[in-house]
């Protein structure tokens, strides 16, 4: 399993389609800021993007698609400044506009996706609020819009399977993009793609319970201990035991999340040899012991509503 890949299982991602909508002008939706992740593929005509300023407004053409993370409300409308409804009036509005045989009309796939723990968050957070995409002919991403778009356009057997498996690659080529381009993207995909750190990366990850060692890693690497500390530094922006660490508190805080591992089991999936040790080291990373973490991170999404956190039906990376 690539690192990519690890990030977005142990994030739980899940998603559903909103609709394959068509709707001839006037017309605007107005989608909540608490989506956590919103995919707009336009397939036909124009649609225009916007926050909260429709002069920053950006237009999406066919093959184009953009992704909005979540934090305010986003807009999608035939124009820059339409008056926008929320989905529910905006369905009732359109419900017949498929039928309207309109040749303005625009028709346009919006998904949404949501992701669970502080590993979700860390692969959210390195997203821009908006990211617009080109699909072009060719282009793996423009494929599958295409294949999206008939799929929705009529009820078949087992469509709900081929969706989500279709929300599945989107996403991820959509994610794969962003990093790609962005001077911003995490730094351990940037590093993964290093040959002299890409395998010692995917061993801590793929075994995070194990007492790794540098000089372990340095020779899955192909390197001397000093030189391999060295680039891992210059890569990642910390010493491999630190990060090491790190990735094992991000695992251990979602864990704990859940609510059912004891601690013992938390402590004996993140590598450390009892719950003395490990309520030990939570305690010097987050200066609160895990027992007391735990019960106030469930007091936390009992009053926001969240249950558990863990992701509901849907897309499932894993």
């Amino acid at each position: 399993m690539d690192l990519l890949q690890d990030h977005l299982t142990r994030a739980r991602a899940s998603g559903g389609v909103f609709a394959r909508t068509v709707a001839g002008p006037p017309w605007g939706l107005r989608l909540a800021g608490s989506l956590q992740l919103s995919l707009h593929a336009v397939v036909q005509g124009r649609a225009w993007l916007w926050l909260d300023d429709p002069q920053a407004a950006l237009e999406l053409a066919p093959g184009e698609l953009a992704l909005v993370r979540g934090g305010l409300d986003h807009h999608i409308a035939h124009e820059p400044g339409a008056p926008c409804l929320d989905p529910a009036e905006f369905k009732a509005r359109h419900a017949h506009d498929d039928r309207a045989d309109d040749r303005r009309a625009t028709v346009f796939l919006c998904g949404a996706y949501r992701f669970s723990g502080d590993v979700g968050e860390g692969l959210l957070g390195a997203l821009p609020q908006v990211l617009p995409l080109s699909a072009a002919v060719g282009d793996p991403l423009h494929d599958v819009v295409a294949v999206l778009s008939r799929e929705l356009a009529a009820s078949e057997p087992g469509q709900q399977t081929v969706l989500d498996r279709l929300l599945d690659v989107l996403l991820v080529l959509a994610i794969r993009t962003s990093f790609k381009r962005s001077d911003s993207a995490p730094r351990w995909f940037r590093a993964a793609a290093d040959p002299r750190l890409s395998a010692a990366l995917q061993a801590m990850h793929d075994d995070a319970a194990r007492a790794w060692t540098v000089p372990e890693l340095a020779s899955l690497s192909g390197l001397s201990r000093a030189a391999f500390a060295r680039s891992f530094r210059r890569a990642l922006g910390q010493a491999p035991m630190q990060y090491l660490t790190d990735w094992r508190m991000t695992l251990a805080r979602d864990y704990l999340r859940t609510g059912e591992p004891t601690l013992a089991q938390v402590a004996a999936r993140t590598g450390y040899a009892s719950p003395y040790a490990f309520a030990a080291a939570f305690r010097r990373h987050h200066g609160r012991p895990p027992g007391l973490w735990r019960e106030q991170q469930a007091e936390r999404a009992a009053l926001s509503g969240d249950g558990t956190g863990t992701s509901g039906d849907g897309v499932h990376f894993g």
